[in-house]
């Protein structure tokens, strides 16, 4: 299929989805937001599947891995308009509102991404032995060596100008032996292989698709996947746009609740396990539920002892550093925050919950008021994901003076912000729990003057906040003119003790970009998980990164799509660029230029 026909039929698709969900009879079948447990039975057959082809994918050829991403790209790209069709519906989002490009881009985007990533990967071992680092490769003055690994291709400068992303290597790593941590997988192949179980995650639709091909191609693991309930209903298009997988017996889906992932995890043939979720989940497997498990873990005396990896959340920071800023930047920064809540409906582990400001900085409250204003114009949206009700009044019980914005019904929650909670206050619920829900905070730290605000920030965000995953850092050019001050950022991103760290850009956008390694800042163990341990996507495939960092310009131009002010661009946009990625072509620059310009 050539490039515009692919586009073409995208389009066509998402039209469809569009007319006649708004006719009531959808071009798509209905998905099915209930899908039946397996049974023991079929859990079992789907393993043994597994086990008699592990050995197979082991030792699979780079040659053939290719030709299988070939297949899969084409075949994910075929079902993308039904995976985003499926994900709106379940989320309550109308096809044709400012909402819809969400599971465009938190959905398709990635997975294509992470696919066409890893297939100029598996290109470059097959040529050079291991993937090629796009940018420059530096030690940092402490001997740290850092790999710029976006932008990738000249596409990601046009449609990303100004955006890098570093991967900082975990010490000891030298640039001379930074290629032998890369890939380990290709240069030490075991005859033997293994099985991994993914317990997938209810949330956003690219998380259970990207956990499976890392654990594939990067970890040479064939995958069982155990839907969660939440999305269970993307199960049967999963299967038909991995089908390559599926068919060639190294991918298995399965679905069901706790019963079921319980199961899977005491199973004698599963070697590994990847969950994302929560820590309660997390340990839950571990060391069992209850107060059994709570001594189990107390006692350090685990039920499991296989491989665990995990990615399980955070209490996500956005440092505010104090500057000269104009109204129009207050008004952006904004939106910035805003979106950083309530995209996904507040329901991301990489969702900003904690605004940390400077006491004494003069436009505090005006930020404060601008974040107001913003909250009080993004629609609420239905609250699917189970539990939120209660998660929310947990936090309006200890914070009664929480500001709500917009209203409560039955299927909807407001916005909801708790300005000024005191920093000092012990085990406050703001800082020590993640609310999972449309709900952030905002806090206060005293300071004499800039340099020794980011330094209490750092360690604020680093000692009081629970978990490690992603932390953003927001600061006005006019502000790094002072060499003080850009000695004290360079400082604070080196401290800060988080997997993905973001500069004037929502660190989570990391999670998507896929060559970034997506995980907690290492050195958990199985008795303070906090936000887990491991990492994925990685599509460089390093075996020994620490943190990533992104870096923006303080304000981008255009303001990125994603931004929930520019709701109307991001369908358009993403629904592009999902098709760039899978069919790359310069015909299609206008079009994805002209629609991330205009509104």
């Amino acid at each position: 299929m050539s490039t515009k026909q692919n586009y073409s039929t995208l389009i066509v698709m998402e039209k469809s989805v569009m007319a006649t969900t708004q006719r009531g009879s959808p071009q798509f079948p209905t998905m099915s937001y209930t899908m039946p447990a397996s049974t023991p039975e079929e859990m079992d057959a789907a393993i043994q599947v597994l086990q008699t082809h592990k050995d197979t994918w082991a030792m699979l050829p780079v040659r053939t891995r290719i030709t299988l991403l070939d297949q899969l790209i084409h075949d994910f790209m075929a079902i993308s308009a039904r995976w985003v069709a499926a994900g709106q519906q379940a989320k309550g989002i109308a096809p044709n509102s400012p909402l819809a490009g969400e599971e465009w881009s938190s959905g398709t985007w990635p997975v294509l991404k992470n696919l066409t990533q890893l297939r100029q990967s598996l290109s470059d071992i097959e040529t050079h032995g291991q993937p090629r680092i796009p940018g420059p490769v530096t030690a940092r003055p402490d001997h740290q060596v850092v790999a710029q690994v976006f932008p990738i291709s000249a596409y990601d400068r046009l449609f990303f100008t100004g955006i890098t992303a570093e991967v900082w290597m975990e010490p000891g790593v030298t640039i001379e032996g930074l290629a032998s941590t890369q890939a380990l997988a290709y240069r030490e192949k075991q005859p033997t292989g293994k099985v991994a179980l993914v317990l997938g995650a209810g949330n956003v639709a690219s998380i259970a698709p990207m956990d499976i091909l890392y654990k594939l191609f990067i970890e040479n693991q064939v995958t069982l996947l155990k839907m969660n309930p939440v999305n269970a209903y993307l199960g049967p298009l999963l299967a038909e746009g991995f089908r390559a997988l599926v068919d060639g017996g190294f991918l298995r889906i399965v679905y069901g609740g706790a019963s079921e992932g319980s199961y899977l995890c005491k199973h004698g043939q599963i070697d590994e396990i990847h969950i994302t979720g929560s820590d309660k989940t997390f340990e839950a497997i571990v060391f069992g539920p209850g107060k059994e498990g709570a001594q189990r873990k107390a006692e350090q005396r685990p039920l499991l002892t296989r491989r665990i990896t995990g990615e399980l959340g955070n209490v996500s920071p956005v440092i505010v550093v104090p500057g000269p800023w104009s109204e129009s930047d207050l008004a952006y920064q904004a939106a910035h925050i805003v979106t950083s809540l309530t995209n996904n409906a507040g329901f991301n582990c990489n969702a900003s919950r904690v605004i940390i400001q400077h006491k004494q900085w003069s436009q505090r409250d005006a930020l404060l008021q601008k974040v107001r204003k913003t909250l009080a114009q993004v629609p609420t949206r239905e609250a699917y994901y189970p539990g939120a009700q209660e998660r929310q009044r947990l936090f309006l019980e200890d914070h009664p003076q929480a500001e709500l914005f917009g209203t409560t019904s039955d299927k909807e929650l407001p916005w909801t912000l708790i300005a000024d909670v005191a920093a000092t206050q012990d085990n406050e619920i703001c800082f020590t729990t993640e609310a999972f829900c449309g709900l952030f905070a905002e806090t206060a730290l005293e300071a004499e003057g800039i340099l020794d605000y980011l330094d209490r920030a750092v360690e604020f965000a680093n000692e009081e906040l629970w978990g490690t995953l992603n932390a953003t850092l927001i600061i006005h050019p006019a502000t790094l003119k002072s060499p003080e001050v850009r000695e004290a950022l360079d400082r604070a991103i080196a401290n800060l003790r988080y997997g993905t760290i973001g500069l004037n850009y929502w660190a989570a956008t990391g999670y998507a970009l896929a060559v970034t390694p997506w995980g907690a800042f290492p050195g958990h163990d199985i008795y303070n998980i906090q936000s887990g341990t491991g990492v994925v996507h990685n599509t460089l495939m390093f075996s020994r990164s620490q943190k990533t960092v992104l870096r923006a310009p303080f304000r981008s131009i255009p303001t990125p799509p994603w931004f929930v002010t520019r709701g109307k661009a991001a369908r358009k946009v993403f629904a592009r660029l999902t098709s760039m990625e899978a069919t790359p072509s310069v015909l299609q620059i206008p079009a994805i230029l002209w629609d991330a310009l205009r509104d």
